[in-house]
């Protein structure tokens, strides 16, 4: 997982070339620019603290920690050890880090982008929750990470019920919104008074954006990864032999390269939202993930 997410990201800004009818960039260029920035001499503003360089390795490291606990081609990584309550507080840290780094470097843009994290944060967070809560709730396995995907595969067909139609619904928003995707904010743009996330990122360079950077690819993955292979399980490796493990690997690759297709389809025909229409998006992807608990008890 750690190693393909800066393939996954190339591949999407390759696909929105191509549907603009543009060449665009080699799959391989995050690989170059990660690279090039991690060569690079870091500037710091002399109005930051230690924090500010703190921030890209607190990020990083949360999700080194969500990569080894959620499922990727296999079961049994760190997943018999994680809980789905802890995942979404390392996520939420994640993003606190992420604000703190926007203020702590003292420019305008940083703040602004910080203040817009936080704004949207208040409804992301409890849909983040709730879809994975109605997701534990239609297995009956609890809330750890490690039980969820066998016992959706042992239910079979059962499992295509609206309750998880709609939790992966949610799950999709949400997966846009934390990504910092079209149409919720533009990852292509880095000054235009519309953006959120690069606004925070402005005042990193060098070492310190590299990490970010590559923190924010793994991020995508993992949310990837997670409505692969916890919401839709079905071909994931539950033994270690050499054929499951192969088995495995295709299928969530295959999964991913799905996900990756309809993320670029949305972000070539979908304009940005204004900032204001935002929170009645996400607040469609709450009133779904609370709907999917709902369908619980009622069908």
């Amino acid at each position: 997982m750690i190693l393909i997410s800066p393939l996954l990201t190339g591949i999407i800004r390759k696909l929105k070339a191509y549907m603009q009818h543009r060449k665009g960039n080699s799959v391989f260029q995050p690989y170059r620019d990660l690279i090039k920035l991690f060569k690079k001499d870091e500037v710091v503003s002399r109005h930051s603290t230690w924090l500010f360089r703190a921030v890209p390795y607190v990020c990083l490291s949360s999700m080194l920690l969500l990569a080894l606990m959620i499922p990727f081609m296999f079961v049994d990584t760190l997943a018999p050890y994680g809980d789905l309550i802890a995942m979404v507080y390392i996520f939420t840290m994640y993003r606190f880090m992420m604000v703190l780094g926007g203020l702590e470097g003292g420019s305008v843009f940083g703040g602004m982008g910080s203040s817009r994290e936080m704004m949207m944060s208040v409804l992301i967070e409890p849909a983040l929750l709730l879809s994975v809560m109605a997701l534990a709730g239609l297995t009956k396995a609890g809330t750890a990470i490690g039980d969820i995907p066998p016992a959706i595969i042992d239910m079979g067909i059962a499992a295509l019920t609206p309750t998880l139609i709609l939790a992966t619904s949610s799950f999709f928003i949400t997966l846009m919104a934390e990504n910092a995707r079209i149409p919720f904010d533009n990852p292509a743009t880095h000054l235009e008074l519309t953006m959120v996330h690069e606004g925070m990122l402005l005042e990193y360079s060098g070492r310190g954006l590299g990490l970010m950077e590559f923190s924010s690819m793994l991020r995508l993955t993992i949310f990837m990864s997670i409505l692969g292979s916890m919401f839709f399980p079905w071909g994931i490796a539950t033994d270690a032999d050499v054929m499951s493990l192969i088995i495995g690997f295709a299928a969530i690759m295959a999964k991913l390269l799905i996900i990756v297709v309809i993320i670029a389809v949305i972000e070539s025909y979908i304009a940005k939202f204004r900032l204001f229409r935002l929170p009645n998006l996400l607040t469609a992807s709450f009133v779904l993930s609370l709907l999917a608990l709902i369908s619980l008890y009622i069908l």
